[in-house]
């Protein structure tokens, strides 16, 4: 029987992973990687006998069935077993649910963090998610529900001077829509970050007034980070890339 780490491989950029990540990477027998994992990540398992692509996209919740399938399998075949995720894999990852998977079928786990693109998208745009002149409170949420569930953000606006929306392109509309209910001015800044952390990074600025539209018309698509508040406003001034 053998042992399940649970790996995030980060944002995108594939040297912002954990030197202890990398580390079990490297020693790993398969890899079980997900849809967004740079493939200059997943050649750094050297000595692994399988690579393994699982990625599935928003609300495919059957594929994560057979992704907890497949970790207990591989697991009574191999020593090493590396299930690598985007991001951090408690941050909207499923790795809670990978992990109830093992351990009731009684296979040894183990988490290693990960650099969320919460964090790492608005820091790579040059928006600092706290600053005292601006925020002191964070709020962390996701653009989507479960089937069957309302999107409801309304809370996540009241509560927070900034709010971090992943995975919601494609819910953008309704989003800003809630956060003009919840009471936020249309002034309100507002960031999109695109493939957050790669060669390919893109960063479009506006308004709740004129997200939407600059949204349309440069043709935001997924992966995206969105981030809503005051601290927005930094971004001209401390930009680095």
């Amino acid at each position: 029987m053998g042992k399940v780490y649970i790996v995030g491989a980060g944002p995108g950029d594939p040297e912002l992973i954990t030197l202890k990540g990398l580390n079990i990477l490297r020693k790993a027998d398969v890899v079980i990687y997900d849809r967004l994992v740079s493939e200059d990540l997943v050649a750094m398992a050297v000595n692994a006998k399988e690579l393994i692509y699982m990625g599935k996209h928003v609300g495919e919740s059957e594929r994560q069935k057979e992704i907890n399938k497949l970790l207990i399998e591989k697991a009574r075949q191999y020593e090493v077993v590396v299930r690598l995720k985007n991001g951090d894999p408690f941050v909207f990852g499923r790795g809670g649910e990978e992990c109830e998977a093992l351990r009731d079928a009684g296979i040894e786990y183990e988490v290693i963090p990960g650099i969320s693109s919460a964090l790492a998208a608005p820091l790579y745009a040059g928006i600092p998610l706290t600053h005292r002149n601006f925020s002191s409170s964070v709020t962390i949420t996701v653009g989507h529900r479960k089937e069957g569930k309302e999107l409801d953000l309304k809370r996540a606006f009241r509560s927070a001077d900034t709010v971090v929306v992943l995975m919601g392109v494609s819910n953008l509309a309704e989003i800003v829509k809630q956060a003009m209910e919840a009471g936020l001015s249309t002034k309100t800044p507002v960031a999109i970050i695109e493939r957050a952390t790669t060669r390919e990074q893109r960063v479009i600025t506006g308004t709740l007034e004129d997200i939407v539209k600059r949204a349309e018309e440069e043709k935001v698509s997924p992966p995206a980070v969105i981030v809503f508040g005051n601290v927005v406003r930094m971004r001209e001034k401390l930009r680095w890339i």
